[in-house]
Parts: structure tokens; C-alpha cells; sequence
């Protein structure tokens, strides 16, 4: 049976280091790639364990469109084959899939692969995943700006809500271009640990360090207050 999280807490993560993992180990970069899929669904699971409402990982960006073409080729068709293959596992987890980013570009066995996997899991309730594949936050803050919005309004053409705390791993301290928006009042964790390496243990960690924060949002705060989501 499916639950309802009452807290709100979203956690974005920019998945980084898993050429320099691979090139680190005389291995091709792809195989980085590989593990790094592997770690998406032990971190997906740690989310739902912590109670964590909403997870938003950055996969491909637009400009990931520079890269090697059969480096591009490859992670194209690891996204498919993820998730064509973890679709039942999170519907039946309660993860709702949803996927930010351009799908015009994509290859047409991956649009259909995320047409299926929103449809499969809408109803889940217990985690929203959302993946950013061919994404921009320039590019969607442009798009949902084009009719003059409030801000309120563009927030809700973004498809996306305000970022609790935002992790970056592979040591690598910059936001590269993911939910510039919704981070304007994000805590941040960098890490080293590049992400194949980053399992549930570094996303408690970082889980941790961020309910020791306090938050202000530009007001004023008792001192001790604890993080909390807004």
C-alpha cells in the first residue's frame, strides 16, 4: 500500500564523476556511466527510506550534446534501457517518474521510453523522481517567461518546486546550468565522492549535514533552529 509523505523535502542531485571514475580505473567511460545507473537505484530507495518527497537528477544536459558521439549514444541508450527496465520496480515502489528537458532532439526509442515510464507511475505517491534529460534552466526560464509570468506563475511552468538541498558529487563546486530557479534559496553539498562511488551512506551524510543547518530565508532565526523544507 502506497503512502502519502506529509513532509516536503526536495533533494536535487548533479550526478558528477562517472568518466573520470572510469578513466581513474583504465576503464572506458561508458562503463563510469553504467555504475552511475546502478547507483540511481540505491539512491532512489534511500530517498523513499528517508522519507524524502521529491528527488530531481540531472542526467544529460543540453550541452552534453558536446560530447564524443558514441559517448552521447551510449548514454541515450543507457536512459532507455533504465527505464524500460526499473519501470515496474518503482510503480510498484510508489515512485512517480517524471522528465524535465527538450524531448524534440531525443531519440525516438527514448521519448517513447519516458512517454511510458510518466504514464506507468503517475499514481505513485511514496517519491517524485523527476530526471533531467537534454535540460537547460536557462532554456525553461526563458520558455515559462515568454508570457510575462508572475513569479509564482513561472514556478508553475517550470514542473518543478524550490530545492531543499542540492548535492553535487565529483568535487566540482558549480550548479552547471540545473534548477537555477528553484535553488535560489537551496542549501548546498558538495562532496568528491564522484557518483558511482556516492551510495545511501554519502546521501545520509548529506541528508544529515543539512538538518543541522539553519535556514532563514532572509529573515531572522532563533540560533540552533533546525533545517527545515519551506
Amino acid at each position: 500500500m502506497q503512502t502519502t509523505l506529509h513532509t516536503k523535502l526536495h533533494v536535487a542531485i548533479i550526478m558528477d564523476g562517472n568518466g573520470r571514475w572510469a578513466e581513474e580505473r583504465g576503464l572506458p567511460r561508458p562503463d563510469g556511466h553504467q555504475v552511475g545507473a546502478d547507483a540511481v537505484r540505491a539512491i532512489v530507495r534511500a530517498a523513499v527510506e528517508h522519507r524524502v518527497s521529491a528527488l530531481s537528477l540531472y542526467a544529460f544536459s543540453s550541452y552534453n550534446w558536446q560530447r564524443p558521439p558514441a559517448e552521447v549514444a551510449g548514454l541515450m541508450g543507457l536512459l532507455r534501457h533504465f527505464l524500460l527496465v526499473e519501470v515496474p520496480w518503482l510503480r510498484d515502489f510508489g515512485v512517480r517518474i517524471t522528465v524535465l528537458g527538450r524531448r524534440d532532439r531525443l531519440p525516438i526509442g527514448l521519448a517513447k521510453a519516458i512517454g511510458h515510464a510518466e504514464a506507468s507511475t503517475r499514481d505513485g505517491r511514496r517519491l517524485h523522481l523527476r530526471i533531467a534529460i537534454d535540460y537547460s534552466a536557462r532554456d525553461a526560464i526563458l520558455a515559462a517567461a515568454a508570457d510575462h509570468l508572475t513569479a509564482d506563475e513561472l514556478s508553475g511552468r517550470l514542473d518543478t518546486e524550490d530545492v531543499d538541498l542540492m548535492i553535487r558529487t565529483g568535487g566540482d563546486q558549480r550548479l552547471s546550468d540545473f534548477l537555477l530557479w528553484e535553488s535560489a534559496y537551496a542549501e548546498f553539498y558538495f562532496t568528491r565522492v564522484k557518483w558511482p562511488d556516492f551510495g545511501p551512506d554519502d546521501f545520509a551524510a548529506a541528508l544529515a549535514d543539512y538538518h543541522r543547518r539553519t535556514r532563514s530565508f532572509g529573515g531572522v532565526v532563533e540560533a540552533g533552529a533546525a533545517a527545515a523544507p519551506h
